[in-house]
Protein backbone atom coordinates (compact mmCIF):
# COMPACT_ATOMS: atom_id res chain seq x y z
CA UNK A 1 0.00 0.00 0.00
CA UNK A 2 1.36 3.50 -1.11
CA UNK A 3 2.01 6.15 1.93
CA UNK A 4 3.22 9.04 2.90
CA UNK A 5 3.87 10.24 6.37
CA UNK A 6 4.69 13.57 6.82
CA UNK A 7 6.66 14.87 9.95
CA UNK A 8 8.77 17.91 11.92
CA UNK A 9 6.14 20.07 11.98
CA UNK A 10 6.12 22.36 15.14
CA UNK A 11 5.76 25.72 16.84
CA UNK A 12 8.53 28.05 15.91
CA UNK A 13 9.50 31.66 16.29
CA UNK A 14 9.31 34.35 13.18
CA UNK A 15 12.94 33.83 11.90
CA UNK A 16 13.50 30.50 12.38
CA UNK A 17 13.79 27.43 10.63
CA UNK A 18 12.30 23.62 10.08
CA UNK A 19 12.66 21.06 8.51
CA UNK A 20 9.77 18.71 7.14
CA UNK A 21 10.31 15.08 6.02
CA UNK A 22 7.91 13.54 3.92
CA UNK A 23 8.39 9.76 4.07
CA UNK A 24 7.14 6.77 1.68
CA UNK A 25 5.97 3.07 2.09
CA UNK A 26 4.83 0.75 -0.31
CA UNK A 27 6.61 2.92 -3.45
CA UNK A 28 10.28 3.85 -4.58
CA UNK A 29 9.63 7.60 -4.24
CA UNK A 30 12.48 8.88 -6.71
CA UNK A 31 10.23 7.58 -9.25
CA UNK A 32 7.40 9.94 -8.15
CA UNK A 33 6.85 13.65 -9.08
CA UNK A 34 6.76 14.77 -5.00
CA UNK A 35 5.17 18.19 -4.23
CA UNK A 36 4.64 19.70 -1.26
CA UNK A 37 1.48 22.08 -0.69
CA UNK A 38 -0.14 23.77 2.37
CA UNK A 39 -2.62 25.23 3.27
CA UNK A 40 -3.49 27.95 5.83
CA UNK A 41 -7.03 28.18 7.55
CA UNK A 42 -9.39 29.25 5.66
CA UNK A 43 -7.75 29.27 2.32
CA UNK A 44 -7.26 26.79 -0.67
CA UNK A 45 -4.19 24.36 -0.72
CA UNK A 46 -1.68 26.12 -2.57
CA UNK A 47 1.66 24.55 -4.05
CA UNK A 48 4.92 25.19 -2.50
CA UNK A 49 7.39 23.28 -3.92
CA UNK A 50 7.88 19.89 -6.00
CA UNK A 51 10.61 17.43 -7.03
CA UNK A 52 10.71 15.71 -10.29
CA UNK A 53 12.19 12.11 -10.66
CA UNK A 54 14.93 13.95 -12.56
CA UNK A 55 15.50 15.79 -9.58
CA UNK A 56 14.79 18.67 -10.87
CA UNK A 57 12.89 21.55 -8.74
CA UNK A 58 10.46 24.13 -8.64
CA UNK A 59 9.06 26.59 -6.48
CA UNK A 60 6.53 29.28 -6.03
CA UNK A 61 8.08 32.71 -6.43
CA UNK A 62 7.00 33.72 -3.36
CA UNK A 63 8.90 31.61 -1.43
CA UNK A 64 12.12 31.05 -3.64
CA UNK A 65 15.15 31.94 -1.47
CA UNK A 66 13.64 30.51 2.08
CA UNK A 67 12.54 26.97 1.08
CA UNK A 68 14.51 24.12 -0.71
CA UNK A 69 13.08 20.68 -1.59
CA UNK A 70 15.38 17.53 -1.53
CA UNK A 71 15.48 14.08 -1.94
CA UNK A 72 17.39 10.91 0.22
CA UNK A 73 16.96 8.13 -2.11
CA UNK A 74 18.89 6.33 0.17
CA UNK A 75 16.14 7.05 3.01
CA UNK A 76 13.36 7.31 0.38
CA UNK A 77 12.09 10.62 1.67
CA UNK A 78 11.97 13.81 0.60
CA UNK A 79 12.59 16.77 2.78
CA UNK A 80 11.39 20.90 2.68
CA UNK A 81 14.02 23.15 4.49
CA UNK A 82 11.94 26.24 5.66
CA UNK A 83 14.44 29.33 6.53
CA UNK A 84 13.26 32.75 7.94
CA UNK A 85 9.98 31.83 8.23
CA UNK A 86 6.97 34.20 8.47
CA UNK A 87 4.15 34.10 10.34
CA UNK A 88 2.28 34.09 6.97
CA UNK A 89 3.78 30.81 6.62
CA UNK A 90 1.49 28.86 8.96
CA UNK A 91 -0.43 26.18 7.59
CA UNK A 92 -0.97 22.12 7.61
CA UNK A 93 1.97 20.95 5.03
CA UNK A 94 1.36 18.36 3.17
CA UNK A 95 3.50 15.91 0.50
CA UNK A 96 1.76 14.52 -2.23
CA UNK A 97 2.98 11.74 -5.24
CA UNK A 98 2.07 10.89 -8.57
CA UNK A 99 3.33 8.49 -11.30
CA UNK A 100 4.40 11.31 -13.47
CA UNK A 101 7.68 12.44 -15.30
CA UNK A 102 7.63 16.56 -13.99
CA UNK A 103 6.51 17.90 -11.05
CA UNK A 104 4.10 20.49 -11.17
CA UNK A 105 2.50 22.90 -8.37
CA UNK A 106 -1.18 21.83 -9.03
CA UNK A 107 -2.48 19.64 -6.31
CA UNK A 108 -3.92 17.23 -8.94
CA UNK A 109 -1.46 14.35 -7.27
CA UNK A 110 -2.45 11.15 -6.71
CA UNK A 111 -1.39 10.01 -3.15
CA UNK A 112 -1.30 12.38 -0.13
CA UNK A 113 -0.07 12.78 3.37
CA UNK A 114 -1.94 13.10 6.74
CA UNK A 115 -0.45 16.58 6.96
CA UNK A 116 1.50 18.32 9.24
CA UNK A 117 1.23 21.84 11.11
CA UNK A 118 3.32 24.57 10.75
CA UNK A 119 2.78 27.94 13.04
CA UNK A 120 5.03 30.95 13.27
CA UNK A 121 4.25 32.41 16.05
CA UNK A 122 6.14 34.52 18.98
Amino acid sequence: QLQLVESGGGLVQPGGSLRLSCAASGFTLRYYAIGWFRQAPGKEREGVSCISPSGSTKYVDSLKGRFTISRDNAKNTVYLQMNSLKPEDTAIYYCAATNQAMCFMSPLYDYWGQGTRVTVSS
